[in-house]
């Protein structure tokens, strides 16, 4: 067996390595790296208040405590995260051969609450795609990122991870790199090439003005910000939050509504469930089922719109 890790982390050079893997090996974005090392940094140093102890020493017992703290001042869906970091880093514990065992295998984390994500109606929509207008200083940037989100389904940290040179405007397709580095072709139609057209040419003068200040230029990036640089997901949205409640409409819109908006229409407009979870890059299948629920509140509401029976009873109350 290799040498095992230091006490408690103690050496910072082992999580370091840990989170290598989780980006090298793994490919987990920025933001998921930095969770997990967060979460397994508190965990021994839990540990390293009561006893001194290395890695392979670490026994069910340890963690059966440690969990049991947490639901003291976490949230059930708080306490799944810090688990599932845990559980990632004992996996990598074995495979580089630093434990025999893994002291999680057979822990139960928390049930999560079944939720439905919040989506917004067809015409909810649409006010939200012309808000955007030329008052607003990046408007045609804007109105573009929106209508690629909607259009194609992608999270906004894959929007302002797209390159220019991954679309495909005469085959009206884009490629998407999602979670783990999978990449997927998904159309993006004419409306959203449109917009992304009328955007091109303000994102070349972006590009010229930072050449012009001696800075580089970021020529890969699809959407840039007022410094002609990347687009930020933060940036993002914070700008759809605007227009959603420029648009008046009642819940918070985010990038993620769109991407659950997209969702929602194909499925009632009768998509297979299938090509949808190809679509939105879901590695599994029940991820994409979250949907269904909503479809059927859908069909429904159309069903007693529109049988004879249903009416027939709203006229009896």
């Amino acid at each position: 067996m290799k040498k095992a890790f230091n006490t408690c982390f103690m050496n910072t050079s082992s999580l370091l390595a840990f989170a290598d893997w989780l980006k090298i090996e793994r490919g987990y974005s920025a933001h998921t790296v930095t969770c997990y090392s967060r979460d397994v940094r508190e965990f021994f140093q839990s540990i390293d208040k009561n006893e001194k102890i290395a890695t392979q020493d670490i026994t069910r017992d340890h963690l059966g405590r440690y969990i049991s703290s947490l639901y003291l001042v976490n949230s059930g869906s708080s306490v799944a995260r810090k688990m599932s970091a845990l559980r990632t880093f004992f996996r990598y514990c074995l495979r580089q051969g630093y434990i025999s065992i893994d002291p999680l295998a057979g822990i139960a984390g928390p049930k999560r609450s079944r939720h439905i994500p919040t989506y917004l109606t067809v015409d909810e929509v649409f006010s939200l795609l012309e808000e955007p207008k030329k008052k607003d200083r990046f408007f045609l940037r804007d109105k573009a990122i929106m209508e690629l989100i909607y259009s194609t389904g992608m999270r906004v940290s894959e929007a302002v991870a797209t390159n220019l040179l991954d679309a495909d405007f005469s085959a009206e397709l884009i490629k998407i790199r999602g979670k783990g580095k999978k990449e997927r072709l998904v159309p993006f139609g004419s409306t959203a090439g449109d917009a992304l057209q009328q955007w091109f040419p303000e994102r070349n003068r972006l590009i010229t003005a930072r050449i012009t200040r001696g800075d580089r230029p970021e020529r890969e990036a699809l959407f840039l910000n007022n410094r002609g640089t990347r687009l930020t997901v933060r940036s993002v949205e914070r700008m759809v939050a605007y227009y959603g409640l420029r648009a008046g409409i009642a819940v918070r819109v985010t990038p993620h509504a769109l991407r659950h908006s997209f969702a929602t229409h194909l499925l009632e407009m009768g998509m297979d469930l299938r090509m949808v979870q190809e679509l939105l890059g879901h590695a599994s299948l029940s991820t994409t089922q979250q949907y269904t629920h909503l479809n059927l509140e859908h069909l429904t509401k159309v069903y007693d719109d529109a049988h004879p029976q249903a009416q027939k009873k709203e006229e009896q109350g």
